[in-house]
C-alpha cells in the first residue's frame, strides 16, 4: 500500500460525524511489520533528500509540533522520524506549560 492510500484512510473530512469508535486500534492499514519498516526507510530517505533541497534553498523550513501528554509516543516519532534527518539543520525547542 501507497503512503498516500494508506493517509486517505486516515483522513477526517468530516470532523462533526467524526467518531473515534468507529476505528479499529488494531488495524495496521494491511501492513505487516516487514512492508511498515520498508515504507518507512523509503520515507525516511525521501524526508533526507528533501531537509537538503530546503537547506540549499535557504528560503523555507519546516516546523514540526510535537503536543501530547506524557506517554504520548513522541519520544518515539522523534526516535523514528528524526533518524532520517540530518541533525545539523535541525533546532530543537522544549515548551513547558505555563507556570
Amino acid at each position: 500500500m501507497t503512503p498516500s492510500k494508506l493517509l486517505k484512510r486516515l483522513r477526517v473530512d468530516d470532523p462533526e460525524g467524526f467518531r473515534l469508535a468507529a476505528f479499529d486500534p488494531a488495524d495496521t492499514g494491511g501492513l505487516d511489520k516487514d512492508d511498515a519498516q520498508a515504507m518507512l526507510a523509503d520515507d525516511l530517505k525521501r524526508l533526507g533528500e528533501l531537509q537538503q533541497r530546503l537547506y540549499t534553498d535557504g528560503r523555507w523550513a519546516l516546523l514540526v509540533v510535537l503536543q501530547g501528554m506524557d506517554a504520548a509516543g513522541k519520544d518515539g516519532v522523534i526516535e523514528h522520524v528524526m533518524t532520517g534527518l540530518n541533525p545539523q539543520g535541525c533546532n530543537v525547542h522544549a515548551f513547558k506549560a505555563p507556570s
